[in-house]
């Protein structure tokens, strides 16, 4: 669906409302085919799905073993998807990610044509699988892709097919032979989710599930690109009170070192705080968890809900932090403990 088309929706209430009731039993269907193969993790799900209909990007850091491939796959395969993985490793190359140009000859007449193949980039769902092993060139190469939704080869623009979404991930432990992620691209992901391990009971249900059984259990296909396309629009229309968005500013603005407002903890440990894209980002991942608990306008709730995975990977703390063990997930408890509604 482009811009165009989406402007030019009907509104009126005999077309919005059939389609949020299908919103509704979509996600219901979805959340319910995912569970089938992952056990926990639900808050992950929710977030996973927020970043579907807000239409941006999610990265996934978390142990190794803890089922982010197949969280992944799972959810491709349920929304009616294309999905494609590339595992980044040192020696992989950008065109191995956007696709290249090759010299095709006519064997009748001899002609040379250049020909574009495309990557795998091109699928509605990408698995970024260990994004932080490749070095920064091919990682820039995800960058117009994720802010343009297009790649560019040998000056041509090649559109790619929506929805698009980035689902990368890495693993937090492992720091030899990694490159970290540049602001910039950072910037672009709606999430950083933390994908921590299970608790007893569902550790136990994994192993009980996936140790007398040799096949994965078959997923249903619940919705489809168009009209997943539909729910990214419905999203954007979800009404948010001036109180409302005045919270998120002044969350955002409370990560940055320099404002006055700022709490103790901030000025402290934070060099770097949020830019304007992460209230953007802020307000409509609300939006997104507003309707996906049933509601059709956005609180202060919705907001605090999704914050801390919306800022967690874009305040950047100094060297005070690092020797007094602060983390940054600690810094967003302390901006939220001291902004109020």
């Amino acid at each position: 669906m482009s811009d165009i088309q989406a402007n030019t929706m009907d509104t009126s209430e005999g077309t919005v409302r059939p389609l949020v009731d299908n919103f509704k039993a979509s996600m219901e269907r979805i959340r319910t085919e995912i569970r089938k193969v992952i056990v926990g993790q639900d808050e992950v799900v929710e977030h996973l799905l927020i970043t579907l209909l807000v239409g941006s990007h999610c990265l996934i850091t978390g142990m190794p073993g803890t089922a982010k491939t197949l969280l992944v796959r799972t959810l491709a395969n349920c929304l009616g998807l294309s999905y494609k993985r590339i595992q980044f490793t040192p020696d992989l190359m950008p065109t191995d990610v956007t696709g290249t140009d090759i010299i095709e000859e006519d064997s009748t007449t001899g002609h040379k044509t250049w020909t574009f193949v495309p990557g795998p980039i091109f699928a509605n769902v990408l698995l970024a699988d260990e994004i932080n092993r490749t070095p920064p060139k091919t990682q820039s190469a995800l960058l117009e892709a994720m802010q343009e939704r297009s790649v560019t080869v040998r000056g041509k623009n090649h559109t790619l097919p929506p929805p698009f979404l980035v689902l990368a991930t890495q693993n937090p432990i492992e720091l030899e032979g990694t490159y970290p992620l540049p602001e910039a691209q950072l910037d672009r992901f709606l999430f950083n989710v933390i994908l921590d391990y299970l608790n007893a009971d569902d550790e136990l249900a994994v192993v009980n599930r996936y140790t007398t059984r040799v096949d994965m259990p078959e997923v249903n296909v619940c919705t489809s690109a168009e009209e997943i396309l539909k729910y990214q629009w419905l999203v954007r229309q979800v009404p948010v009170a001036e109180s409302v968005n005045r919270y998120a500013v002044n969350l955002v603005r409370a990560t940055r070192p320099r404002e006055p407002a700022a709490p103790d903890i901030v000025k402290r440990y934070v060099n770097f705080g949020a830019s304007v894209r992460a209230t953007m980002f802020l307000t409509l991942a609300a939006k997104a968890h507003a309707l996906l608990q049933g509601r059709y306008h956005v609180t202060e709730a919705d907001i605090a809900a999704v914050a801390r995975p919306v800022l967690r990977h874009r305040v950047l703390t100094n060297y005070h932090a690092e020797s007094d063990k602060i983390t940054v997930d600690d810094v967003l408890k302390g901006v939220l403990d001291s902004v109020r509604a």
